[in-house]
């Protein structure tokens, strides 16, 4: 029996512009518009795309206690987050394993919101709720909060219009505030998945046609689709959950132990700690950089410059900013450096590629500043 796909509030929306929707996360999604993935990608680096970005999961999470709590549940310290921030996470299991990577913010004392990833939001919920000591509180609002992203340089300009703010009043990198938007309570974050200048914006569903409409009447503001996202992320190297995370994957192998920060604080104590201290990392997460247009997908083989298997590509396209293709691949640890050759074994004739630096797009304008 096939689970029937879920419907974020924006469907008919999508439908009216003409969108192309797919199967993503247990959910019917917009993949793109009526110009294509390309279009919309490069409208994202030069002007500013809506992401209709509702079927992600929000936990609220409060209480005495709370960020003691929640220091030993997420891999990354809760303890010293200043508030008005939002943090980059991970959720890990006892083995050290990425159950899902999220994002918190401080809301206010011992009051945390949670943003998770939408195929991940039941496992989340559980792992979470499971380790809460009595007197702090979980709260799922999933299903009433929407969220809309606005990602492009031009989008502080917008945010600032449709907030009646300056653009110098727009919360810093990685910070949130609360702004008004025609009437609407709004939790506003520059935050996003693109890396160019963009913001998040969460607030009631049952104000999400209006959100967006709102935004859309701007003339040099498009909607753009999962695609776009994804080619976006992946010139950035940003990870995404089932490829280059997941149950199989520790937060080590994918480059984020800095994140961590196990050596400047031996004695704290997370979910998963005492796993990766046991544990040695035999691979790590590289950066493909390919001769040409031609692609390599998720799974292809990786060989060394003497066609040796040394890994497989977690993540791999077209990049629409750079004229050439790309890759993320996880490879036997400390065997390529970079400016190193590889093979991607798509056929019979491979593709030949280097070893490169991240993020590929070295112009984005996420954190410039305003």
């Amino acid at each position: 029996m096939i689970d029937e796909l879920r419907s974020t509030i924006l469907r008919d929306e999508h439908l009216a512009l003409g969108a192309r929707m797919v199967p993503f996360a247990g959910w019917d999604m917009p993949v793109q518009y009526p110009e294509g993935i390309l279009a919309e990608h490069r409208h994202t680096r030069e002007h500013a795309s809506l992401f209709d970005i509702c079927h992600m999961g929000e936990f609220r999470v409060f209480g005495k206690g709370a960020r003691e709590a929640l220091d030993k549940i997420f891999a990354r310290p809760v303890f010293d987050q200043s508030l008005g921030s939002c943090r980059y996470n991970f959720l890990l299991n006892d083995a050290g394993k990425v159950i899902d990577d999220l994002i918190i913010y401080y809301t206010g004392e011992d009051d945390y919101f949670i943003v998770t990833n939408a195929s991940r939001r039941d496992e989340d919920a559980a792992q979470i709720t499971k380790h809460l000591p009595d007197g702090v509180e979980f709260v799922d609002l999933s299903d009433e909060t929407a969220k809309l992203d606005l990602q492009g340089p031009e989008s502080a300009t917008i945010i600032a219009c449709v907030a009646k703010l300056t653009e110098k009043e727009l919360p810093a990198y990685f910070c949130w505030k609360w702004v008004e938007i025609d009437g609407v309570r709004v939790l506003l974050s520059r935050t996003g998945y693109t890396g160019e200048l963009g913001f998040e914006l969460y607030f009631p569903m049952n104000q999400a046609v209006k959100i967006w409409r709102r935004l859309l009447e701007f003339k040099n503001v498009k909607a753009a689709g999962l695609g776009a996202r994804d080619t976006l992320r992946l010139e950035m190297g940003l990870a995404l959950y089932g490829h280059e995370l997941n149950l199989e994957t520790t937060p080590l192998e994918a480059g984020y132990e800095f994140m961590l920060k196990m050596n400047e604080y031996p004695s704290r104590q997370f979910i998963g700690r005492k796993a990766l201290e046991k544990t040695s990392t035999e691979r790590e997460l590289v950066a493909i950089c390919v001769e040409g247009r031609r692609a390599a997908r998720e799974h292809t083989e990786v060989l060394s410059d003497a066609l040796t298997p040394i890994g497989t590509v977690t993540s791999g396209g077209f990049a629409p900013s750079l004229e050439r293709s790309i890759a993320l691949a996880y490879v036997k640890k400390n065997t390529l450096s970079l400016g190193d050759k590889v093979f991607l074994n798509v056929g019979k004739t491979p593709i030949v590629g280097e070893i490169v630096k991240l993020p590929f797009y070295k112009n984005g304008t996420a954190r410039i500043k305003i």
